[in-house]
């Protein structure tokens, strides 16, 4: 093997001419090439060049702070932006609104994915994944705003059953972070949370002729890596540069852990309680869903709680919890370090996670609640002058087993309490979650009915199960007046269902609820 280049960032931005597409690696906070990003940035700013770009990652990459997509956030810089999630890139999201950019949001598990096809030269990427949400041509194909045009998404018959086919196109340039690189290119990311698609991004776009360059902390002597390790051979990367320490942040503003990177555990067994408010109301709730050894993927916001519920309870040990950027077991984080776990048993490849979450592998999901239609439609996506897009929301609500989306009932500004078993609502939210109609489908209720998938919707005052015949009323918080404080508070009138029931009272006390003994 010869050796491979070593060049500054500056050089590295040279390497990408007007019009390029280029792929990004990171997820969310971690292991984003940020000394490659902020150099093309400077390059863009002082001379109006590269121009044109189309911008194409997985994962949503960035702080809302300028890191990340948001190097790239700028008129005239980028004409098309095809990612999985917006919302760590607000710049982009703003151009994309302001229809000054084509800009397509895919199912983020999907995009994982197409790197594979494309480096195999796949005529593009075929599966079940997205069929009835926004990401289906019968609802927009992705397509963000007025100025995209281009079908990237095809509805196609296969032995009779609908797919959708997401076309793949070449890469030009690839930006990756890896931890050490060898005097021949080979690159491992053993200080990284976890390899996500570093392999088949540089494959990707070394098969389309294009140019992989790769951010690293040091360089050490060709040959004392050890193989198992290299998660990026020297045969598909062109050029190396070296990064600031700052620049290679393990996560962004968070020093090196190791126990994100499986060098070593920490005790977690002492995690406090938190308080019994509406947030722990819904987590304490959707425990109950949780079947014996189930496997268990959690999202952001009100689900991250079930942890907390479940390490309170005593049944941890129940479940196996899973992070998308490829954590199995272990302790998911939140934050800057979302998508990393704490003493994880196994770190997949990202794409390798997603093949085991569009397989159907998870015996159920938590997700947020958002907006939610009278037929079980729900949108995370996309808020009026707010994107952020649907990551891997699509792959995993449409293919767990069971479904639990975990929300307050209304929005900005609601205030609850508990006392002696009941729920006090002391003050409403002025936005209702229950709407006739979802300004965005990131999971299809038609769809769900039509595979028979059990939903649940839970807030701290009621729970709903989606039916046939639609979302039905199944429980009230003990406390709660069913006609001003859930049917008043609702766009549309619910169906009820005919034994609908309390809602566990202990889940509204301060003790424990005895979980484990259920």
């Amino acid at each position: 093997m010869k050796k491979v280049r070593v060049i500054t960032a500056e050089e590295a931005a040279l390497m990408v001419q007007d019009g390029d597409t280029v792929s990004t690696g990171g997820f969310v906070s971690c292991a984003c090439p940020e000394a490659l990003s902020t150099a093309l940035e400077n390059r863009f700013l002082e001379t109006g060049h590269p121009r044109d770009l189309t911008l194409f990652f997985a994962a949503g990459q960035g702080h809302r702070d300028g890191t990340g997509g948001d190097h790239y956030g700028h008129e005239g810089m980028v004409k098309r932006v095809v990612g999985g999630h917006w919302d760590r890139a607000p710049k982009l999201g703003d151009l994309a609104l302001a229809n000054k950019i084509e800009a397509y949001n895919l199912p983020q598990g999907v995009i994982t994915h197409m790197y594979r096809d494309i480096a195999a030269h796949n005529i593009g990427t075929i599966t079940h994944v997205g069929l009835y949400t926004f990401a289906d041509p019968r609802n927009g194909g992705g397509k963000l705003n007025e100025c995209t045009k281009e079908d990237l998404v095809k509805l196609i018959d296969i032995e009779g059953e609908e797919r959708l086919l997401y076309k793949g196109f070449p890469i030009n340039v690839c930006f990756l972070r890896a931890s050490y690189a060898d005097e021949y290119g080979n690159c491992t990311v053993h200080r990284e949370i976890g390899p996500l698609d570093v392999t088949a991004q540089a494959q990707a776009t070394k098969n389309s002729g294009g140019k992989v360059i790769v951010q690293v902390e040091k360089i050490v002597q060709g040959g004392s890596l050890d193989p198992k390790l290299v998660k990026i051979p020297g045969i598909y990367v062109d050029a190396i540069v070296v990064g600031s320490m700052e620049d290679n942040m393990q996560c962004l503003g968070m020093p090196y852990d190791g126990a994100l990177t499986g060098e070593f555990r920490i005790p977690v067994d002492a995690i406090p309680p938190i308080p019994l408010d509406a947030k722990k109301i819904l987590a304490r709730r959707a425990a109950m869903e949780l079947p014996k050894d189930a496997i268990v993927n959690l999202g952001t916001g009100a689900p991250e709680k079930i942890a907390n519920v479940a390490a309170e309870e005593g049944i941890s040990d129940q479940m196996t919890l899973t992070v998308e950027a490829g954590g199995i077991a272990g302790v998911p984080y939140g934050g800057t370090q979302f998508g990393a776990s704490a003493n994880a048993m196994a770190i997949l490849d990202h794409n390798v996670q997603f093949d085991f979450y569009q397989g159907g592998g998870l015996d159920v999901a938590f997700l947020g609640l958002a907006e939610t239609a009278p037929n079980g439609d729900l949108n995370v996506s996309k808020f009026g002058t707010r994107l952020a897009g649907a990551g891997g929301f699509i792959d995993i609500t449409q293919n767990a087993k069971k479904v639990v989306y975990c929300g307050t009932f209304t929005a900005k500004g609601l205030k609850t309490e508990c006392r002696d078993g009941k729920l006090v609502i002391v003050q409403e939210g002025a936005k209702k979650k229950f709407v006739n109609q979802v300004e965005h489908i990131t999971f299809s209720g038609v769809y769900a009915n039509k595979v028979h998938q059990p939903v649940l919707y839970i807030t701290e005052r009621a729970v709903f199960e989606l039916r046939p015949e639609g979302v039905t009323l199944i429980e009230i918080a003990p406390g709660i007046d069913l006609q001003t404080q859930v049917l008043d508070q609702m766009e549309f009138m619910p169906k009820i269902a005919e034994d609908l029931k309390l809602m566990d009272e202990r889940i509204f006390r301060d003790e424990l609820m005895g979980l484990a003994n259920d």
